[in-house]
């Protein structure tokens, strides 16, 4: 099953079919399906947005966005509640499921989300290779590999280009624990990833990364720890931990530039030239397009 039949199988059998037919290059570049109550599906694909009605030119209604909704929870919310906290579940294939609908607030906190008003999905790709003009910029002296962080705004390729980075390292010998907290990075599914993420990878599912990278760092004896969209406080702890014990980071953030990542929770590390590396990523041309390549100080090492 490829990475869109995984979608298309949780969606209406009418939906689904729809989907399948379009052209081939709308399929193969497809980044996100939009469903809201009260509308047409919405497509996003290649930077270009496609309406798909529904059967008889009828539109979305409660019935379907919550049999939608009840599909990708396998018809289990109590399974999913943690997440739906968060405003998203991460389905099989690592793709991410934005919800919007009514909060149901505990103690000050959301503890669920309930009469769904829309759905977002946010198709997971991997595109083996992708990280490979990036490579010879990565290595210290051919043995160790640079503290790294991909940079760019949401929807610009991290994820893809971070998962194909981990398949080269650990492709190419060196030992990589991967502390996937949204289960986007492997597409973890009864214990197997949905993704080549190379034959010396360990992933830590489902674990907060402050904790998650501490956990690898005692367990799995990591070259390279890698993790996505760090960002917050909590996290300088795990990465100072990390740099102490002589392991490589690789992680992701959202920004448009070097300010943005300064004035991030990490800021302060990359002052200090804890990361060595830093990779912005742009949609232009194409998504996933590699803007600059620079060191720490911001200089530019391409």
């Amino acid at each position: 099953m490829n990475s869109l039949d995984k979608i298309l199988v949780k969606l209406p059998i009418e939906i689904g079919e729809q989907i399948k037919n379009l052209p081939a290059h709308i399929k193969r570049n497809l980044e996100e399906i939009r469903i809201r109550n009260g509308h047409h599906i919405i497509l996003y694909a290649s930077g270009k947005e496609y309406e798909l009605e529904c059967k008889n030119g009828t539109k979305i209604d409660n019935y379907i966005i919550n049999n939608i909704f009840n599909s990708f929870l396998n018809y289990s919310a109590y399974a999913y509640q943690e997440e739906l906290a968060n405003g998203y579940i991460t389905i099989e294939g690592g793709h991410r499921v934005g919800v919007c609908g009514r909060t149901v607030m505990e103690n000050g906190k959301v503890k669920t989300l309930k009469d769904i008003s829309s759905i977002n999905i946010r198709r997971s790709r991997e595109i083996v290779g992708v990280s490979d003009p990036c490579m010879g910029y990565m290595m210290k002296g051919g043995h160790r590999i640079y503290n790294t962080i991909i940079i760019s705004p949401p929807k610009c390729g991290k994820t893809t280009l971070l998962r194909d980075m981990i398949r080269n390292f650990s492709s190419t010998g060196f030992q990589v624990g991967v502390c996937d907290e949204r289960s986007e990075i492997s597409g973890m599914y009864n214990g197997l990833p949905s993704y080549d993420l190379g034959t010396r990878t360990d992933v830590l599912d489902g674990c907060p990364k402050e904790k998650g990278m501490i956990m690898l760092i005692r367990s799995m004896s990591p070259d390279l720890i890698a993790t996505d969209e760090i960002g917050k406080k909590e996290d300088c702890h795990a990465i100072e931990a990390a740099v102490c014990a002589g392991i490589s980071l690789l992680t992701t953030i959202h920004g448009n530039s070097y300010d943005d990542v300064i004035n991030s929770g990490i800021g302060e590390l990359v002052k200090n030239g804890v990361f060595e590396r830093l990779i912005f990523l742009s949609n232009i041309p194409a998504i996933g397009s590699i803007a600059a390549i620079r060191d720490w100080r911001n200089q530019n090492v391409v």
